[in-house]
């Protein structure tokens, strides 16, 4: 499949704090194809899951403002041009999430079936297919026929990914199964409207590694099976490398750079790219830091925000670099880029 499904094009965003404006968000840009499995990575705080939030429109209004860009998601523009149908349409049903922490994101006092339940009264599939969607919200019922049909379509999933007999755990409250079967219950969740594009914002930061291998190649099976894209929001460069065909990196608010997954490990053009692949455990055990410290988002550097830094900074750095192509689908910012690397990186562990 060709054409962009999601384009992210200049956004910045920041919200107003105790010590003036926090610029998140400087002028992201992103794009992606229908089915693609891309990361977005970048170190605790660079503004990963801002920026997802940003597209999913949950982010708080009161308190955010949005001083430029656009977010577009099929043609529709997500931030200003849409009416509440559209955004309806879209969030929750063509765009959906898995969460960090399956565990606060279900409600303790229902159980697991009547919240799903609730979900699919409101973002079947069928339900846009029988005109219902049509309707206002609070004057809809639920039609005994596609309560049925959204019973057994939810049984399909909940066997797709790997659910042990399903129609118990349905009436089971969250706290009785295991933090697997809730994340397996989230991805559920996400495929069920059928959407065509999940957000994943670090979906096994709550696993052992031994259960973080099984989800992540469970969405990386499901995800392609169905044709769906999925945006990876994490700082496990294992995790991305598990389950991604391409990759983002964000630094302090920026993307600083986009390549094919191999390209990534194997050739990294920008010289923080490059420094958080050297900050990985080696074969034997060492690490490299990275110095410095990130910026204030309050009083952010002017241009490239990783330049206090780089060694590799001039003058230049003052202005923000373009986004300039290395290679096929690679894109960098950098005044000064790394040369191209000839040696084949072999593997990686998170």
């Amino acid at each position: 499949m060709t054409g962009s499904l999601l384009s992210v094009a200049g956004l910045s965003l920041g919200f107003d704090g105790d010590g003036g404006f926090a610029h998140i968000l400087d002028g992201v840009n992103l794009e992606m194809r229908p089915g693609e499995i891309m990361g977005l990575v970048g170190e605790s705080g660079c503004g990963k899951t801002t920026l997802a939030r940003a597209i999913l429109g949950v982010l708080p209004k009161n308190s955010l403002r949005v001083k430029g860009g656009a977010i577009s998601f099929r043609g529709v523009d997500m931030l200003s041009s849409s009416t509440r149908a559209e955004q309806n349409a879209l969030r929750g049903r063509a765009v959906t999430f898995v969460p960090q922490d399956p565990f606060t994101s279900f409600n303790p006092v229902f159980t697991i079936g009547e919240q799903i339940d609730d979900l699919m009264k409101w973002k079947s599939p069928l339900r846009e297919q029988t005109g219902e969607g049509r309707l206002p919200a609070l004057l809809t019922p639920y039609p005994r026929r596609r309560r049925k049909l959204d019973r057994a379509m939810i049984m399909e999933t909940l066997e797709a990914v790997q659910l042990p007999q399903p129609a118990q755990i349905l009436k089971k409250y969250p706290h009785e199964v295991s933090g697997g079967q809730r994340q397996r219950l989230m991805i559920a969740m996400a495929l069920l409207p059928e959407p065509d594009l999940i957000i994943a914002d670090e979906p096994t930061t709550a696993l052992d590694v031994t259960i973080q291998a099984q989800i992540l190649g469970l969405l990386r099976k499901l995800a392609t099976d169905r044709g769906v894209a999925v945006l990876l929001t994490t700082h496990d460069l294992g995790s991305a490398y598990e389950i991604c065909g391409s990759i983002t990196v964000m630094y302090a608010g920026q993307e600083v750079e986009a390549a094919p997954i191999d390209t990534f490990f194997n050739d990294p053009a920008h010289p923080y790219t490059a420094k958080l692949l050297a900050s990985l455990p080696d074969g034997e055990g060492g690490m490299t830091g990275i110095p410095g410290e990130v910026p204030s988002f309050y009083d952010p550097p002017p241009g490239c925000r990783f330049a206090t830094r780089c060694e590799r900074a001039t003058d230049a750095c003052a202005r923000r670099p373009p986004a300039e192509e290395r290679g096929a689908n690679h894109l960098v910012r950098c005044y000064h880029p790394l040369p191209a690397r000839t040696e084949t990186v072999k593997g990686i562990t998170s």
